[in-house]
Protein backbone atom coordinates (compact mmCIF):
# COMPACT_ATOMS: atom_id res chain seq x y z
CA UNK A 1 0.00 0.00 0.00
CA UNK A 2 0.92 3.53 -0.69
CA UNK A 3 3.00 5.09 2.35
CA UNK A 4 0.33 8.33 1.16
CA UNK A 5 -3.13 6.41 1.07
CA UNK A 6 -5.62 7.42 3.42
CA UNK A 7 -8.30 5.01 4.63
CA UNK A 8 -11.98 6.00 5.58
CA UNK A 9 -12.50 6.32 9.50
CA UNK A 10 -16.23 5.17 8.36
CA UNK A 11 -17.44 8.67 9.28
CA UNK A 12 -18.01 11.12 6.89
CA UNK A 13 -17.82 14.08 9.28
CA UNK A 14 -14.42 12.93 10.65
CA UNK A 15 -13.03 12.24 7.24
CA UNK A 16 -14.13 15.57 6.08
CA UNK A 17 -11.98 17.36 8.65
CA UNK A 18 -9.51 14.87 8.10
CA UNK A 19 -9.29 15.95 4.21
CA UNK A 20 -10.14 12.08 3.03
CA UNK A 21 -9.51 10.19 6.14
CA UNK A 22 -6.30 8.74 8.04
CA UNK A 23 -2.91 8.03 6.42
CA UNK A 24 -2.89 4.06 6.13
CA UNK A 25 -0.66 2.24 8.22
CA UNK A 26 -0.25 4.15 11.64
CA UNK A 27 -0.84 4.34 15.19
CA UNK A 28 -3.62 6.65 16.40
CA UNK A 29 -4.79 7.58 19.66
CA UNK A 30 -8.33 8.48 20.50
CA UNK A 31 -9.05 9.60 23.84
CA UNK A 32 -11.72 10.98 25.80
CA UNK A 33 -13.59 10.69 28.93
CA UNK A 34 -16.36 8.20 29.74
CA UNK A 35 -19.40 8.76 27.66
CA UNK A 36 -17.90 10.76 25.27
CA UNK A 37 -18.16 8.62 22.03
CA UNK A 38 -14.66 6.83 22.02
CA UNK A 39 -16.53 2.92 21.88
CA UNK A 40 -19.06 3.97 19.18
CA UNK A 41 -16.24 6.04 16.65
CA UNK A 42 -14.51 2.97 17.02
CA UNK A 43 -16.91 0.46 16.06
CA UNK A 44 -17.62 2.40 13.02
CA UNK A 45 -13.94 2.55 11.91
CA UNK A 46 -14.01 -1.27 12.62
CA UNK A 47 -17.13 -1.78 10.40
CA UNK A 48 -15.70 0.37 7.73
CA UNK A 49 -12.93 -2.33 6.95
CA UNK A 50 -15.68 -5.12 7.52
CA UNK A 51 -17.11 -3.40 4.50
CA UNK A 52 -14.46 -3.13 2.37
CA UNK A 53 -13.46 -6.93 2.62
CA UNK A 54 -10.09 -6.30 5.61
CA UNK A 55 -9.79 -8.41 8.81
CA UNK A 56 -10.71 -6.30 11.92
CA UNK A 57 -9.09 -6.86 15.72
CA UNK A 58 -11.04 -5.45 18.28
CA UNK A 59 -8.86 -5.86 21.46
CA UNK A 60 -10.41 -4.99 24.81
CA UNK A 61 -8.94 -4.98 28.47
CA UNK A 62 -12.11 -3.11 29.74
CA UNK A 63 -15.38 -4.48 28.41
CA UNK A 64 -16.80 -7.55 27.15
CA UNK A 65 -17.77 -9.26 24.14
CA UNK A 66 -21.13 -9.15 24.90
CA UNK A 67 -20.92 -5.95 26.03
CA UNK A 68 -19.69 -4.60 22.63
CA UNK A 69 -22.72 -6.08 21.00
CA UNK A 70 -24.66 -4.58 23.30
CA UNK A 71 -23.24 -1.08 22.00
CA UNK A 72 -23.24 -2.16 18.72
CA UNK A 73 -27.31 -3.07 18.85
CA UNK A 74 -28.05 -0.19 20.10
CA UNK A 75 -27.06 1.50 16.82
CA UNK A 76 -28.79 -1.19 14.83
CA UNK A 77 -25.57 -3.35 14.15
CA UNK A 78 -23.54 -6.72 14.53
CA UNK A 79 -20.31 -7.64 15.43
CA UNK A 80 -20.05 -10.04 12.72
CA UNK A 81 -16.93 -9.91 10.35
CA UNK A 82 -15.14 -8.84 14.15
CA UNK A 83 -12.92 -10.54 15.69
CA UNK A 84 -12.49 -9.61 19.58
CA UNK A 85 -9.65 -10.53 21.69
CA UNK A 86 -10.86 -10.21 25.34
CA UNK A 87 -9.11 -11.50 28.15
CA UNK A 88 -11.33 -13.63 29.72
CA UNK A 89 -11.54 -16.78 27.86
CA UNK A 90 -9.60 -19.65 26.21
CA UNK A 91 -10.90 -18.75 22.96
CA UNK A 92 -10.25 -15.27 22.53
CA UNK A 93 -5.86 -16.08 24.40
CA UNK A 94 -5.10 -18.61 22.34
CA UNK A 95 -7.59 -19.14 19.59
CA UNK A 96 -10.04 -21.66 20.50
CA UNK A 97 -9.03 -25.46 20.65
CA UNK A 98 -7.60 -25.29 24.76
CA UNK A 99 -9.51 -25.65 28.27
CA UNK A 100 -11.28 -22.93 28.96
CA UNK A 101 -9.57 -20.70 31.73
CA UNK A 102 -10.36 -17.09 33.39
CA UNK A 103 -7.49 -14.72 32.96
CA UNK A 104 -8.13 -11.30 34.54
CA UNK A 105 -6.28 -9.02 32.96
CA UNK A 106 -5.06 -7.64 37.02
CA UNK A 107 -3.85 -10.90 37.40
CA UNK A 108 -1.30 -10.66 35.27
CA UNK A 109 1.75 -9.06 34.66
CA UNK A 110 1.90 -6.88 31.73
CA UNK A 111 4.18 -8.34 29.41
CA UNK A 112 2.30 -11.22 29.33
CA UNK A 113 -0.97 -8.87 28.33
CA UNK A 114 1.50 -7.87 26.05
CA UNK A 115 2.28 -11.07 24.32
CA UNK A 116 -1.48 -12.26 24.26
CA UNK A 117 -1.99 -9.34 22.05
CA UNK A 118 1.22 -10.11 19.96
CA UNK A 119 -0.14 -14.01 19.20
CA UNK A 120 -3.63 -12.22 18.53
CA UNK A 121 -2.49 -9.96 15.79
CA UNK A 122 -0.12 -12.45 14.35
CA UNK A 123 -2.86 -14.97 13.79
CA UNK A 124 -5.36 -12.50 12.57
CA UNK A 125 -3.49 -10.40 10.88
CA UNK A 126 -5.88 -7.60 10.78
CA UNK A 127 -5.79 -3.83 8.61
CA UNK A 128 -7.49 -2.45 11.12
CA UNK A 129 -6.64 -2.42 14.91
CA UNK A 130 -8.84 -0.81 18.03
CA UNK A 131 -7.08 -1.17 21.03
CA UNK A 132 -9.04 -0.57 23.78
CA UNK A 133 -8.05 0.69 26.47
CA UNK A 134 -5.24 2.37 27.59
CA UNK A 135 -6.04 2.88 30.99
CA UNK A 136 -6.49 -0.69 31.90
CA UNK A 137 -2.32 -0.97 30.38
CA UNK A 138 -1.51 1.71 32.88
CA UNK A 139 -2.85 0.23 36.00
CA UNK A 140 -1.01 -3.44 34.69
CA UNK A 141 2.05 -1.50 34.51
CA UNK A 142 1.80 0.78 37.76
CA UNK A 143 5.14 2.82 36.78
CA UNK A 144 4.87 5.14 33.89
CA UNK A 145 8.02 4.77 32.43
CA UNK A 146 7.47 0.91 32.33
CA UNK A 147 4.32 2.03 30.47
CA UNK A 148 5.36 4.03 27.88
CA UNK A 149 7.89 1.72 27.31
CA UNK A 150 5.42 -0.78 26.59
CA UNK A 151 3.27 1.86 24.42
CA UNK A 152 6.36 2.14 22.21
CA UNK A 153 6.94 -1.48 22.25
CA UNK A 154 3.56 -1.91 20.58
CA UNK A 155 4.22 1.18 18.13
CA UNK A 156 7.02 -0.89 16.79
CA UNK A 157 5.49 -3.92 16.60
CA UNK A 158 2.87 -2.60 14.37
CA UNK A 159 5.45 -0.49 12.49
CA UNK A 160 6.31 -3.50 10.40
CA UNK A 161 2.57 -4.66 9.83
CA UNK A 162 0.21 -2.96 6.72
CA UNK A 163 -2.45 -2.64 9.97
CA UNK A 164 -3.64 1.13 11.14
CA UNK A 165 -3.93 1.07 14.53
CA UNK A 166 -6.65 3.06 17.34
CA UNK A 167 -5.25 3.40 20.96
CA UNK A 168 -8.28 4.51 23.01
CA UNK A 169 -7.49 6.07 26.53
CA UNK A 170 -10.47 7.14 28.43
CA UNK A 171 -7.89 8.89 30.86
CA UNK A 172 -9.86 7.61 33.72
CA UNK A 173 -5.86 6.09 35.43
CA UNK A 174 -4.40 9.81 34.49
CA UNK A 175 -6.76 11.72 36.01
CA UNK A 176 -8.73 13.55 32.85
CA UNK A 177 -5.09 14.79 32.14
CA UNK A 178 -3.87 14.35 28.78
CA UNK A 179 -0.79 12.93 28.20
CA UNK A 180 1.83 14.79 26.17
CA UNK A 181 4.11 11.95 25.91
CA UNK A 182 1.88 9.64 24.99
CA UNK A 183 0.67 12.29 22.08
CA UNK A 184 4.29 12.55 20.71
CA UNK A 185 4.55 8.70 20.07
CA UNK A 186 1.22 8.55 18.25
CA UNK A 187 0.95 9.68 14.57
CA UNK A 188 -2.23 11.76 15.14
CA UNK A 189 -4.58 12.35 18.39
CA UNK A 190 -8.07 12.82 18.07
CA UNK A 191 -9.73 14.02 21.56
CA UNK A 192 -13.90 14.00 22.55
CA UNK A 193 -15.28 15.55 24.75
CA UNK A 194 -18.60 15.38 26.92
CA UNK A 195 -19.84 18.75 28.42
CA UNK A 196 -22.69 18.75 30.52
CA UNK A 197 -24.46 22.10 30.99
CA UNK A 198 -26.58 23.73 33.79
CA UNK A 199 -30.43 22.84 31.35
CA UNK A 200 -30.62 20.26 28.21
CA UNK A 201 -28.86 17.65 26.55
CA UNK A 202 -25.35 17.26 27.26
CA UNK A 203 -22.74 18.50 24.13
CA UNK A 204 -20.20 16.99 22.67
CA UNK A 205 -17.35 17.71 20.65
CA UNK A 206 -14.04 16.60 19.50
CA UNK A 207 -10.81 18.47 18.01
CA UNK A 208 -7.79 16.70 15.88
CA UNK A 209 -5.22 17.69 18.49
CA UNK A 210 -2.24 16.22 15.49
CA UNK A 211 -2.16 14.41 12.84
CA UNK A 212 1.26 14.90 10.97
CA UNK A 213 1.31 15.36 7.10
CA UNK A 214 -2.20 16.74 6.58
CA UNK A 215 -3.85 19.95 6.71
CA UNK A 216 -7.04 19.12 9.07
CA UNK A 217 -9.75 21.28 9.84
CA UNK A 218 -8.37 22.82 13.07
CA UNK A 219 -10.62 23.56 16.23
CA UNK A 220 -13.37 22.14 17.95
CA UNK A 221 -16.62 20.50 15.89
CA UNK A 222 -20.14 19.55 17.53
CA UNK A 223 -21.26 15.90 17.63
CA UNK A 224 -24.03 13.71 18.89
CA UNK A 225 -24.34 10.23 19.45
CA UNK A 226 -27.98 9.20 17.55
CA UNK A 227 -28.97 5.58 16.60
CA UNK A 228 -26.98 4.63 13.50
CA UNK A 229 -23.72 5.79 15.50
CA UNK A 230 -21.86 9.43 15.96
CA UNK A 231 -22.26 12.72 13.99
CA UNK A 232 -19.85 14.80 13.66
CA UNK A 233 -20.58 18.32 12.09
CA UNK A 234 -16.90 20.11 10.70
CA UNK A 235 -16.49 23.53 11.53
CA UNK A 236 -18.10 25.69 8.77
CA UNK A 237 -15.71 27.99 6.79
CA UNK A 238 -17.35 30.21 4.80
CA UNK A 239 -14.43 30.97 1.84
CA UNK A 240 -14.49 27.19 0.88
CA UNK A 241 -17.76 27.84 -0.08
CA UNK A 242 -18.45 30.40 -2.60
CA UNK A 243 -20.81 29.92 -5.67
CA UNK A 244 -21.61 32.00 -8.87
CA UNK A 245 -24.80 33.81 -8.73
CA UNK A 246 -26.51 36.83 -9.65
CA UNK A 247 -27.01 39.43 -7.54
CA UNK A 248 -30.21 41.01 -8.96
CA UNK A 249 -33.25 42.23 -6.47
CA UNK A 250 -35.76 39.91 -5.20
CA UNK A 251 -39.50 41.02 -4.81
CA UNK A 252 -42.04 40.53 -2.00
CA UNK A 253 -45.08 41.07 -4.14
CA UNK A 254 -45.91 44.01 -2.30
CA UNK A 255 -43.95 47.12 -4.05
CA UNK A 256 -43.99 49.69 -1.27
CA UNK A 257 -42.59 47.29 0.44
CA UNK A 258 -39.77 46.85 -1.79
CA UNK A 259 -39.57 50.36 -2.17
CA UNK A 260 -38.25 50.69 1.16
CA UNK A 261 -35.15 48.65 0.31
CA UNK A 262 -34.73 50.57 -2.98
CA UNK A 263 -36.29 47.62 -4.89
CA UNK A 264 -35.53 44.90 -2.58
CA UNK A 265 -32.97 42.89 -1.03
CA UNK A 266 -30.09 41.53 -3.09
CA UNK A 267 -29.24 38.05 -3.01
CA UNK A 268 -26.52 36.37 -0.62
CA UNK A 269 -27.63 39.33 1.58
CA UNK A 270 -28.50 38.99 5.27
CA UNK A 271 -31.91 40.86 6.56
CA UNK A 272 -32.41 41.64 9.95
CA UNK A 273 -36.19 42.50 11.10
CA UNK A 274 -36.21 43.81 14.55
CA UNK A 275 -39.13 45.29 16.70
CA UNK A 276 -41.22 44.08 19.62
CA UNK A 277 -43.39 40.95 20.14
CA UNK A 278 -46.54 41.32 17.80
CA UNK A 279 -45.03 44.13 15.26
CA UNK A 280 -44.98 41.66 12.40
CA UNK A 281 -41.26 40.51 12.10
CA UNK A 282 -41.86 37.06 11.05
CA UNK A 283 -45.06 38.41 8.66
CA UNK A 284 -42.76 40.29 6.76
CA UNK A 285 -40.18 37.62 5.89
CA UNK A 286 -43.19 35.20 5.55
CA UNK A 287 -44.11 37.70 3.17
CA UNK A 288 -40.91 37.22 0.88
CA UNK A 289 -40.78 33.58 1.50
CA UNK A 290 -44.20 33.24 -0.74
CA UNK A 291 -43.36 35.49 -3.06
CA UNK A 292 -40.18 33.33 -3.72
CA UNK A 293 -42.21 29.93 -3.94
CA UNK A 294 -44.69 31.78 -6.14
CA UNK A 295 -41.68 31.97 -8.42
CA UNK A 296 -40.90 28.76 -7.86
CA UNK A 297 -37.63 29.22 -5.42
CA UNK A 298 -37.53 26.74 -2.40
CA UNK A 299 -37.26 28.60 0.84
CA UNK A 300 -37.11 27.15 4.79
CA UNK A 301 -37.96 28.20 8.24
CA UNK A 302 -35.93 27.51 11.17
CA UNK A 303 -38.54 27.54 14.14
CA UNK A 304 -37.25 28.61 17.63
CA UNK A 305 -39.81 30.16 19.46
CA UNK A 306 -43.75 29.41 17.38
CA UNK A 307 -45.20 26.40 16.86
CA UNK A 308 -45.51 25.32 13.05
CA UNK A 309 -49.26 24.57 13.27
CA UNK A 310 -49.89 28.01 14.90
CA UNK A 311 -47.28 29.57 11.73
CA UNK A 312 -49.17 28.08 9.09
CA UNK A 313 -52.83 28.62 10.96
CA UNK A 314 -51.56 32.58 11.28
CA UNK A 315 -50.16 32.79 7.97
CA UNK A 316 -53.27 31.80 6.02
CA UNK A 317 -55.31 34.61 7.95
CA UNK A 318 -52.94 36.89 6.78
CA UNK A 319 -53.80 35.80 2.88
CA UNK A 320 -50.76 33.74 2.58
CA UNK A 321 -51.87 30.51 2.23
CA UNK A 322 -48.56 28.98 2.31
CA UNK A 323 -49.62 25.33 3.08
CA UNK A 324 -49.80 24.59 -0.77
CA UNK A 325 -46.10 25.36 -1.29
CA UNK A 326 -45.35 23.28 2.00
CA UNK A 327 -47.07 20.07 -0.12
CA UNK A 328 -45.34 21.04 -2.87
CA UNK A 329 -41.48 20.71 -1.21
CA UNK A 330 -41.18 24.03 -2.35
CA UNK A 331 -41.41 25.65 1.53
CA UNK A 332 -40.32 23.37 5.03
CA UNK A 333 -40.89 24.43 8.41
CA UNK A 334 -37.76 23.00 10.56
CA UNK A 335 -39.48 23.40 14.34
CA UNK A 336 -36.11 23.81 16.20
CA UNK A 337 -35.39 22.90 20.28
CA UNK A 338 -32.80 24.82 21.30
CA UNK A 339 -32.14 23.03 24.23
CA UNK A 340 -31.38 19.76 22.04
CA UNK A 341 -29.28 21.46 19.47
CA UNK A 342 -25.89 22.72 19.09
CA UNK A 343 -24.67 25.28 16.93
CA UNK A 344 -22.63 23.06 15.18
CA UNK A 345 -25.35 20.65 13.80
CA UNK A 346 -27.46 23.80 13.20
CA UNK A 347 -24.96 25.10 10.38
CA UNK A 348 -24.88 21.57 9.02
CA UNK A 349 -28.91 21.57 9.11
CA UNK A 350 -28.54 25.02 7.11
CA UNK A 351 -26.08 23.88 4.34
CA UNK A 352 -28.14 20.72 3.60
CA UNK A 353 -30.64 22.87 2.67
CA UNK A 354 -28.74 24.94 0.45
CA UNK A 355 -26.12 22.14 -0.74
CA UNK A 356 -28.88 19.39 -1.54
CA UNK A 357 -32.48 21.35 -1.61
CA UNK A 358 -31.30 24.48 -3.31
CA UNK A 359 -32.88 26.85 -0.51
CA UNK A 360 -32.42 30.32 -1.86
CA UNK A 361 -33.77 31.91 0.93
CA UNK A 362 -33.62 31.30 4.64
CA UNK A 363 -35.47 32.07 7.35
CA UNK A 364 -34.07 31.89 11.04
CA UNK A 365 -37.42 32.76 13.72
CA UNK A 366 -35.98 33.85 16.16
CA UNK A 367 -32.35 34.86 17.24
CA UNK A 368 -33.46 34.09 20.64
CA UNK A 369 -33.26 30.59 20.24
CA UNK A 370 -30.21 30.27 18.32
CA UNK A 371 -28.75 32.07 21.51
CA UNK A 372 -29.94 29.68 23.68
CA UNK A 373 -28.48 26.89 21.57
CA UNK A 374 -25.03 28.26 22.66
CA UNK A 375 -24.28 29.79 26.07
CA UNK A 376 -21.53 31.75 25.10
CA UNK A 377 -22.45 34.86 23.43
CA UNK A 378 -18.62 36.14 21.83
CA UNK A 379 -18.77 32.43 20.14
CA UNK A 380 -22.42 33.20 18.99
CA UNK A 381 -21.41 36.52 17.44
CA UNK A 382 -18.67 34.36 15.72
CA UNK A 383 -20.36 31.68 14.30
CA UNK A 384 -23.42 34.18 13.16
CA UNK A 385 -21.10 35.93 11.00
CA UNK A 386 -19.42 32.51 9.46
CA UNK A 387 -22.96 31.16 8.99
CA UNK A 388 -24.27 34.50 7.33
CA UNK A 389 -20.69 34.80 5.17
CA UNK A 390 -21.85 30.94 4.23
CA UNK A 391 -25.25 31.85 2.89
CA UNK A 392 -23.63 35.46 1.16
CA UNK A 393 -20.93 33.01 -0.43
CA UNK A 394 -24.13 30.90 -1.93
CA UNK A 395 -26.55 33.78 -3.00
CA UNK A 396 -29.01 32.71 0.21
CA UNK A 397 -31.12 35.91 1.49
CA UNK A 398 -31.46 35.01 4.71
CA UNK A 399 -34.27 36.84 7.52
CA UNK A 400 -32.86 37.00 10.58
CA UNK A 401 -36.12 38.12 13.21
CA UNK A 402 -35.34 39.84 16.44
CA UNK A 403 -37.35 40.26 18.52
CA UNK A 404 -36.72 43.14 21.56
CA UNK A 405 -37.31 42.81 24.68
CA UNK A 406 -40.69 45.46 25.90
CA UNK A 407 -43.83 46.28 24.27
CA UNK A 408 -43.86 49.90 24.34
CA UNK A 409 -41.04 52.59 25.73
CA UNK A 410 -37.44 51.76 25.72
CA UNK A 411 -36.50 48.60 24.32
CA UNK A 412 -33.20 46.58 24.24
CA UNK A 413 -31.77 43.33 22.58
CA UNK A 414 -30.00 40.60 24.48
CA UNK A 415 -28.15 39.93 20.95
CA UNK A 416 -26.40 43.18 19.03
CA UNK A 417 -25.84 41.38 15.43
CA UNK A 418 -26.81 44.31 13.44
CA UNK A 419 -23.40 45.26 12.40
CA UNK A 420 -23.56 41.92 11.01
CA UNK A 421 -26.35 41.94 8.85
CA UNK A 422 -26.84 43.85 5.68
CA UNK A 423 -29.98 45.32 5.77
CA UNK A 424 -32.05 46.44 9.37
CA UNK A 425 -35.55 46.68 9.13
CA UNK A 426 -36.96 48.04 12.78
CA UNK A 427 -40.79 48.44 13.81
CA UNK A 428 -42.25 50.16 16.31
CA UNK A 429 -46.11 51.07 17.60
CA UNK A 430 -47.37 54.27 17.92
CA UNK A 431 -51.11 55.70 19.01
CA UNK A 432 -52.47 57.70 16.98
CA UNK A 433 -56.76 58.72 16.59
CA UNK A 434 -56.86 57.05 19.92
CA UNK A 435 -55.44 53.68 17.91
CA UNK A 436 -52.45 51.43 18.56
CA UNK A 437 -50.45 51.10 14.98
CA UNK A 438 -47.30 50.04 13.31
CA UNK A 439 -44.03 51.98 11.62
CA UNK A 440 -41.37 50.41 9.46
CA UNK A 441 -38.60 51.95 8.89
CA UNK A 442 -35.41 50.47 7.32
CA UNK A 443 -32.07 51.86 9.10
CA UNK A 444 -29.21 50.48 7.19
CA UNK A 445 -29.00 48.56 3.21
CA UNK A 446 -25.62 47.83 2.54
CA UNK A 447 -26.94 46.43 -0.73
CA UNK A 448 -27.92 49.90 -2.02
CA UNK A 449 -30.00 53.01 -1.77
CA UNK A 450 -33.06 53.04 1.07
CA UNK A 451 -35.79 54.88 2.03
CA UNK A 452 -35.35 56.98 4.93
CA UNK A 453 -38.90 57.71 5.43
CA UNK A 454 -41.07 55.81 8.35
CA UNK A 455 -43.80 54.46 7.04
CA UNK A 456 -47.38 53.00 8.62
CA UNK A 457 -47.70 49.50 7.59
CA UNK A 458 -50.86 47.22 8.70
CA UNK A 459 -51.13 43.63 8.70
CA UNK A 460 -54.61 42.27 8.15
CA UNK A 461 -57.17 39.78 5.88
CA UNK A 462 -56.27 41.76 3.59
CA UNK A 463 -52.40 40.81 3.60
CA UNK A 464 -49.75 43.22 4.41
CA UNK A 465 -49.63 46.54 3.71
CA UNK A 466 -47.29 49.68 3.37
CA UNK A 467 -48.59 53.36 3.57
CA UNK A 468 -47.49 57.12 3.31
CA UNK A 469 -44.65 58.59 4.77
CA UNK A 470 -45.69 59.53 8.54
CA UNK A 471 -43.97 63.11 8.37
CA UNK A 472 -45.83 64.49 11.87
CA UNK A 473 -43.97 61.71 13.83
CA UNK A 474 -41.09 61.88 15.96
CA UNK A 475 -39.28 59.84 18.69
CA UNK A 476 -39.84 56.41 16.69
CA UNK A 477 -36.02 55.35 17.33
CA UNK A 478 -35.87 56.11 20.80
CA UNK A 479 -38.99 53.53 21.39
CA UNK A 480 -41.38 56.00 22.38
CA UNK A 481 -42.77 57.28 18.91
CA UNK A 482 -45.42 60.21 19.09
CA UNK A 483 -47.26 61.20 16.09
CA UNK A 484 -48.19 65.19 16.06
CA UNK A 485 -49.10 64.96 12.25
CA UNK A 486 -52.76 65.46 10.39
CA UNK A 487 -55.09 62.06 10.01
CA UNK A 488 -54.71 62.02 6.18
CA UNK A 489 -51.90 59.75 5.59
CA UNK A 490 -53.23 57.15 8.73
CA UNK A 491 -54.02 53.80 6.55
CA UNK A 492 -57.83 53.23 8.60
CA UNK A 493 -58.90 56.58 7.26
CA UNK A 494 -57.81 56.80 3.72
CA UNK A 495 -59.60 52.97 3.35
CA UNK A 496 -62.70 54.33 5.09
CA UNK A 497 -62.65 57.81 2.91
CA UNK A 498 -62.43 55.12 -0.11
Amino acid sequence: MNENNTISTGNAGLDGILKGGLPANRLYLLEGAPGSGKTTLALQFLREGVERGERVLYITLSESREELRVVAASHGWTLDGFDVFEFDSSDSVRGGGLEQSIIHPWEMELSETIRLIHDEVERVNPARVVFDSLSEMRLLAQDPLRYRRQVLALKQFFSGRETTVLLVDDMTASGDVRDSQLHSLCHGVITLERLTLEFGAARRRMQVQKLRGVDFIAGFHDMVIRKGGVEIFPRLIAAEHHASYAEDTVPSGVAELDALLGGGPLRGSSILVTGPAGSGKTTIALQYVFAACERAERGTIFQFDERVTTLISRSRAFGLDIAGHLESGCLKLEQIDPAEISPGEFAARVRHEVEQRGVRMIVIDSLNGYVAAMPQEQQLILQMHELLSYLSQRGVITFLINPQHGLVGSMITNLNVSYVADAVVLLRFFEAEGRIRKAISVLKNRGGQHEDAIREFRIDGQGLRVGDTLRGFKGVLTGTPEYTGASEPLMEDRLHGG
